[in-house]
């Protein structure tokens, strides 16, 4: 009997329990606002399991993504859509990208085993999906990579839709709707790359054009006659 294997499952689920405990915060009705510890208390599990299998990294990530995704649920369900409060939201969730972030630069350096089918961009060790033709990488599983760009996705809409739904009927001036523009650069580039490599900047020209256009339709510059 693999003890060391019983062990390690042992420590996973008490992780995800950990973090279900957190993600169901508020029905101990204590009225504190630790619920939002989610976002980060599901990096533990997730790192975890990267540890115990470290050859499909992309799985590791479609998990992550699930996990953040039931968080946004919640929260938009039963913070925003009650109090339209959305600071803590968004700050818990980019806190946790960070930290992600910085845990696989740092992790793959500890564990040499979680670099199996990772690409290092600059510092950080992410998943490997491409080559340099842009072809799927063989180790690649099509039904997880698909899974990835829907969850990636999703989690991107649910994130930035309620920012966009804030400013609307506003009085914004057109210079900061262009900076608005600017800060959602970066997300619509991970969406070319992960939907169409070789095509990524220009489906991020054609996203950031489609949003200019959205922002200038559902906000005013406070000159209207």
């Amino acid at each position: 009997m693999n003890f060391w294997l019983i062990n390690s499952y042992i420590i996973l689920a008490t992780l995800f329990i950990i973090y279900i405990i957190f993600l169901l915060f508020d029905l101990f009705q204590r009225n504190e606002k630790y619920g939002f510890l989610a976002y980060l208390v599901a990096l533990l599990p997730v790192n975890y399991l990267w540890v115990l299998i470290p050859q499909d990294p992309l799985l590791i990530y479609v998990i992550l993504f699930i996990l953040w995704i039931a968080c946004l649920v919640r929260d938009l369900v039963f913070v925003y859509g009650k109090t339209k409060e959305y600071d803590d939201i968004i700050l818990f969730l980019v806190l946790g990208i960070i930290i992600q972030i910085i845990i696989t630069a740092i992790l793959p350096e500890i564990i040499l085993e979680t670099k199996t089918n990772t690409a290092k961009f600059w510092f950080f060790y992410l998943p490997d999906v491409y080559t340099n033709t842009f072809l799927i990488e063989s180790w690649v599983n099509t039904y997880i990579l698909l899974a990835f760009r829907i969850l990636t996705t999703l989690l991107i809409i649910m994130a930035l839709t309620p920012l966009i739904l804030d400013i609307k009927d506003e009085e914004v001036k057109f210079p900061v709707v262009i900076i608005i523009v600017v800060i959602f650069i970066i997300p619509f580039l991970i969406l070319g790359w992960i939907w169409y490599p070789p095509a990524m900047v220009v489906l991020t020209f054609l996203f950031s054009v489609v949003l200019l256009v959205v922002l200038l339709i559902i906000t005013r510059s406070g000159k209207e006659t």
